[in-house]
């Protein structure tokens, strides 16, 4: 969803109720009224103007960021249970969270748990009595190893104490018209003279990941990256990403290759023994794909770690 084509000042107040949102999704503040009072709006003018830009009402993206956050807990989060889970984000009660996440994922929080393919280690393996287990399981260490030799083939790949990053980002739901989006981003970054700046990238945040979200929901930030916060306007928001410990890996791929890359990068973190920490993952952008020869993007993925 392209929400520059939004009025500016609404997408703007919008993006203070989506922030405030990711920040109390295990409270009970998400109220119709104090999510609008944040986001400047009347309750009544809130439910309409939230909906025409996020394309769900506010209950039904609350309920699906709860969702979907404890679904990225089940899978990262191996020391919680899932009675902890269901109350870090907003259930009252183990049973509640049960019903709302199967009726969602269809798996039951356990099921889920246990289906997810980080489940198996590559050490300690028990021998199954059930031959279809045995195979299933040389089936996942095969997926497992070429990702892993994808990775060994097509990144560089280090462990890296980051600073905090700032960019100047547009918001972008799901997976069409990002080429527009950055289109807008780097007029209005040429407009404010910072792509005259030779360290000046674009990039892409993800609030949302691909593996729990479905793809036409997928919040991201079309970005700039920027040495410090910058005057912004309109729909154009400061974000910045946390200061701390990264995997970080430069990739030099198509776009058909990015799914690969991200999944093997994630693949790689498990493999290696980190976990991945609460804050967003992100892309930065080292070249223009089309002044490469091959048609390729220089670029690296970033993954927050404990």
């Amino acid at each position: 969803m392209t929400l520059f084509n939004q009025d500016k000042d609404y997408i703007k107040r919008v993006n203070l109720a989506l922030s405030f949102i990711d920040a109390h999704l295990d409270s009970n503040v998400l109220s119709l009224e104090s999510v609008s009072e944040i986001a400047l709006f009347s309750p009544f003018h809130f439910h309409r103007i939230f909906k025409s830009i996020v394309g769900e009402t506010l209950n039904s993206y609350i309920g699906r960021k709860r969702l979907e956050r404890a679904a990225a807990m089940l899978i990262h989060k191996k020391e919680f249970t899932i009675t902890e889970i269901a109350l870090h984000v907003g259930f009252s009660t183990n049973s509640a969270f049960t019903r709302a996440f199967k009726k969602f994922y269809n798996l039951s929080p356990s099921e889920f748990k246990n289906q997810h393919p980080y489940k198996f280690s590559k050490i300690g393996i028990v021998e199954s009595k059930i031959g279809q287990e045995n195979f299933m399981l040389e089936s996942y260490f095969c997926n497992i190893n070429n990702h892993l030799n994808w990775i060994e083939m097509n990144a560089n790949i280090e462990v890296k104490q980051i600073p905090e990053l700032h960019f100047a980002s547009l918001t972008h739901i799901g997976v069409e018209n990002i080429d527009k989006a950055f289109e807008r981003i780097i007029k209005w970054a040429i407009s404010k003279g910072l792509m005259q700046n030779p360290e000046t990238r674009l990039a892409r945040v993800f609030h949302d990941s691909f593996k729990i979200t479905d793809a036409d929901k997928v919040r991201m930030s079309i970005s700039v990256l920027t040495k410090e916060p910058v005057l912004v306007e309109g729909d154009i928001h400061n974000l910045s990403a946390k200061a701390g410990k990264y995997i970080v890996g430069r990739f030099e791929i198509t776009p058909q290759d990015f799914e690969k890359s991200w999944s093997g990068l994630f693949i790689w973190m498990h493999d290696n023994g980190y976990a991945k920490a609460d804050s967003t993952p992100f892309e930065i952008y080292q070249n223009d794909m089309r002044e490469h020869p091959e048609g390729k993007a220089i670029v690296d993925f970033y993954i927050p770690i404990m």
